[in-house]
């Protein structure tokens, strides 16, 4: 049986770099199936993959938000929680430009700059979640702590 080859991303690198554990796995990208294309795609529940969202504050600062892949962010409880008036999500060149990572394949590890990343606080208890590897198709399942441990992601309670 031949072995298979997974992509070696910035993600995994930076997950490699940190003694990180995780699992990869590859399946039939869906363009705008989301969360709910790679969970049934990988037979997990879609709680527990990780979207990785890019959004930016109205003074153009860009975050990074973690969240459940059946939840939404609420922009005005983030907002609140940033101390800006407003949030909103980037558009994807603009998401591309500050994460260097394809809108599909945006993974929190390996960002192209350094930027603030937020996890929503239940995200953590989870014993283990699936995030994007840094490229369509290709999550990594691991243990959320790493999101606090590498990314210095800070909890915050902001699902609707």
């Amino acid at each position: 049986m031949a072995k298979q080859s997974f992509p070696v991303t910035p993600a995994i690198r930076a997950l490699k770099a940190a003694g990180v554990p995780y699992t990869p796995h590859q399946y039939a990208y869906v363009p705008r199936g989301g969360t709910a294309a790679s969970a049934a795609a990988l037979g997990v529940d879609e709680h527990t993959v990780i979207k990785t969202l890019v959004l930016q504050t109205d003074a153009g600062d860009a975050v990074v938000v973690l969240m459940h892949g059946d939840r939404a962010v609420s922009t005005r409880a983030l907002a609140r929680h940033l101390g800006v008036k407003g949030v909103e999500p980037c558009e994807p060149a603009t998401a591309q430009r500050h994460s260097g990572y394809q809108v599909g394949g945006t993974s929190p590890f390996g960002l192209r700059k350094a930027l603030p990343v937020f996890v929503e606080r239940s995200v953590l208890a989870l014993p283990t979640v699936r995030v994007n590897g840094g490229k369509r198709g290709f999550l990594v399942a691991l243990a959320p702590q790493a999101f606090v441990d590498v990314l210095g992601a800070t909890p915050v309670d902001v699902a609707r």
